[in-house]
């Protein structure tokens, strides 16, 4: 049998990087069952109110919806359950310091297949208020204007 290469993204979580500032990213195994992997395999979950924690020196992760497999029987898996994290140990050191400052969480951006296995993308954050957001947007759309420009004035050059 053929061991799958590469990367496949399963789902992303788009919204996180508008509402946060990320200060750093980390990588996690997933601890699942099985009819969750053959749902996630159908690209199928949501990591829109997904959220990790730190809990006696693990990490978790709550609220990611992996719905129930179609073809699933009474074994199919809880649909909104909490699922450990995989980490090295420094790494979940790093983060128990981290999440104790105020205002710092643990946001999943990115659900994906490595190799064969399901890989998590988790993000250090901190909130954005509302002025940040805004001033994001104003340099997003100034910088595209500025391109738009740019772009112009070599065509005129040929």
């Amino acid at each position: 049998m053929v061991k799958e290469r590469g990367q496949k993204v399963i789902a992303s979580n788009r919204k996180a990087r508008h509402d946060y500032t990320i200060l750093d990213t980390f990588e996690a195994g997933v601890v699942l069952v099985g009819t969750e992997v053959k749902s996630l395999r159908m690209g199928r979950a949501s990591l829109v109110d997904a959220f990790g924690q730190v809990d006696d020196g693990e990490v978790w992760l709550h609220a990611l919806h992996i719905p129930e497999y179609v073809a699933g029987t009474w074994t199919n898996h809880e649909v909104r359950r909490k699922r450990k994290l995989l980490l090295h140990r420094k790494e979940i050191e790093r983060l128990i310091g981290k999440t104790k400052e105020s205002g710092l969480s643990l946001i999943p951006l990115q659900m994906y297949f490595k190799d064969g296995y399901v890989k998590v993308e988790l993000a250090l954050a901190r909130g954005k208020k509302a002025y940040d957001k805004r001033q994001d947007i104003a340099k997003r759309d100034a910088q595209r204007d500025i391109q738009k420009a740019y772009g112009r004035a070599l065509k005129g050059r040929r």
